[in-house]
């Protein structure tokens, strides 16, 4: 008789140093969480895994894989292949779900530099175990909505970092003026798996399901060519990781209702509203021994803020009262890492030719301004815009090179013969030069504009949103 061919993982050889608990072996069984241990269990009668392995659920988990782009995993499939290949595995792949044979491959470690020098651990699952992950989120998804708070704004469908931050300016404009900024230390790389399952395990009675997210938590990570087990966390990089975090961090929000605060969450950053100084320091020292006894996770007592919330950083804005109303401004942080950003991609020597550039700033410009359309910072980018036109100016000057060049296009720009041939011919650098009001006259902003380079000023009048408008929850005005 022939016997159908089961995939445990995509990888053409299994992993070395990897093994499975010993309930995986023989006889299938499912996991679930009694008085904070792991248990064997039989399969629940309420079959979620049907849901996540139907056809109509698997399409779309794909689309959103192939939408989302990606680099690939251990076994280097990226997402142009994963069509060939679920035309050709997809019936023993999904088999291998339901009967609960499949085994998730580990994810390839990547490291991000941080702003403080260290580094964000990234996990990049495989394109095969990402379309699981997906079909498994847009299934659990629309059940724990229902269970989420309204301060929770991070990974949810219509809420975004703007709600959260227009929320946190409404409190503190009805008078809670103090704030505590929880910082949670490596959130993601630390959170507790027996915890975490039994939370899952409230809600979800397919032990299928279970067992299958305990797999990929369980699932390890590959540093170059190294295997390492991981024993706690769930990796940032793949589609389910967003929806465990808000689901573990729900536990805190509920808390927080529960004992009458205001607050705002987005992912792991978390905001406590209090109307006076002392009650701030109340709440931070009670929120931490509750986070760190109950939920198990670390809260880093270095970054966490307690204080007035004028000043305080919060998703890369600051707070700051006008009127009686609380607004938002960018950061002093932020603006010195987006000044940092604009300067390497203005660098007189980073190869960039000049249609390369103004698509990069473009692209740049509009990004930064999107996320930031509703700080007040006219005046800050009036004086960051004549310093990168004066970086605009340097880039340009260099790139004329010869002292013929630069006689011909000073002449184009409306220099008289005179003075361009004196200043084609300087000896100065090209930073001092690009300061001089000979090229301050040839380059003017008009002709900077006209050429295509984008200006951060004029483009921020056409995108900024008005805060307050916004938090009265009126239409919002462009201004």
């Amino acid at each position: 008789m022939h016997k159908t061919r089961v995939i445990t993982s995509t990888l053409d050889c299994p992993q070395k140093n990897r093994t499975e608990s010993e309930g995986y072996e023989g006889v299938q069984t499912y996991m679930d969480m009694k008085d904070g241990s792991l248990i064997a269990m039989q399969p629940s009668k309420e079959d979620l895994m049907s849901q996540i392995l139907s056809p109509v659920n698997l399409n779309r988990a794909y689309l959103q894989v192939v939408r989302n782009k990606g680099v690939g995993g251990v076994d280097m499939m990226d997402c142009k292949q994963l069509l060939p290949y679920l035309h050709q595995h997809k019936e023993e792949l999904i088999e291998s779900i339901r009967i609960g044979k499949y085994k998730p491959n580990p994810v390839r470690r990547v490291e991000i530099p941080k702003d403080n020098g260290k580094k964000r651990l990234l996990g990049i699952p495989t394109v095969v175990d990402r379309l699981i992950q997906q079909a498994i989120a847009q299934v659990l998804s629309p059940i724990y909505e229902r269970q989420f708070s309204q301060g929770s704004f991070g990974f949810r469908p219509k809420r975004s970092a703007h709600g959260a931050l227009l929320q946190v300016c409404r409190y503190a404009s009805e008078g809670y003026k103090y704030a505590v900024g929880i910082d949670l230390a490596r959130f993601f790389d630390t959170v507790n798996h027996s915890f975490l399952l039994r939370i899952l395990s409230r809600t979800i009675k397919d032990g299928h399901v279970i067992s299958l997210i305990h797999k990929y938590l369980t699932s390890g990570v590959m540093i170059g060519k190294h295997y390492e087990p991981s024993m706690e966390g769930t990796p940032q990089g793949g589609p389910l990781s967003p929806l465990l975090s808000n689901i573990m961090l729900n536990e805190l929000d509920k808390e927080l209702e529960r004992r009458g605060h205001r607050f705002v969450r987005y992912a792991d950053d978390s905001m406590i509203l209090c109307k006076s100084k002392r009650s701030a320091e109340r709440v931070c020292a009670s929120i931490t021994e509750f986070v760190e006894k109950e939920l198990h996770l670390t809260v880093n007592r270095e970054k966490t803020e307690v204080g007035y919330i004028r000043g305080m950083k919060y998703l890369g804005h600051s707070f700051y009262f006008t009127k009686g109303k609380c607004r938002l401004c960018v950061h002093k942080k932020t603006k010195d890492k987006f000044k940092r950003k604009v300067k390497s991609l203005t660098g007189r020597s980073n190869g960039m030719g000049y249609a390369q550039r103004k698509e990069v700033l473009w692209q740049t410009f509009r990004g930064w301004l999107e996320y930031f359309k509703y700080a007040d910072m006219k005046t800050m980018l009036k004086s960051l815009d004549q310093w990168y036109r004066r970086r605009l100016r340097m880039c340009i000057w260099k790139c004329w090179k010869k002292v013929k060049t630069r006689y011909a296009n000073l002449q184009k720009c409306g220099i008289p013969r005179g003075k361009a041939w004196e200043w084609a011919n300087t000896r100065k650098g090209y930073w001092h030069i690009s300061d001089s009001y000979i090229l301050a006259r040839a380059l003017r902003n008009e002709l900077l504009m006209q050429a295509g380079y984008p200006l951060l000023e004029p483009l921020y009048e056409t995108m900024h949103i008005d805060c307050e408008t916004a938090v009265c929850g009126t239409a919002c005005t462009v201004v």
